[in-house]
């Protein structure tokens, strides 16, 4: 079995960067995986287009918290258009390990980016498999 669990994994998921919730934020969205019970809430601060400071929080398994950490140090002082086109592929490229053969892990990987794009695409939630 591949190494799922490499060193950068577990360093975001032990020490996650921006984690934590922003005061007023400008967008907020949470999603649910229902198949693990990962949770992924996203604080975007937005400032004139550009994402001026984002945050998470949740609860799950070291890749959902990992990929929310590694996702939100990408995206800070990410213009707005950007960030919507950021797509499954580069954030997968983020993480470096390879997860599409494995569909709960991947769907776990995916669920802070699933909660960025309908927190600012403003739906409810929004399928990023083909994103």
């Amino acid at each position: 079995m591949e190494d799922i669990y490499r060193e950068q994994i577990l360093e975001h998921a032990r020490y996650p960067r921006n984690y934590g919730t922003l005061e007023h934020p400008t967008i907020s969205h949470e999603e649910y995986n229902p198949l693990c019970g990962d949770r992924v809430r996203i604080d975007l601060l937005i400032e004139d287009g550009v994402i001026a400071d984002v945050r998470f929080s949740g609860k799950g398994c070291a890749i959902s918290q990992a990929s929310a950490s590694m996702l939100t140090d990408e995206i800070k002082g990410m213009n707005v258009e950007r960030a919507r086109a950021f797509s499954k592929d580069d954030l997968l490229m983020l993480i470096g390990i390879p997860l599409n053969k494995n569909p709960t892990r991947l769907k776990c990987a995916l669920l802070a980016l699933k909660a960025l794009k309908a927190g600012l695409y403003g739906v409810g939630s929004v399928d990023v498999d083909d994103a």
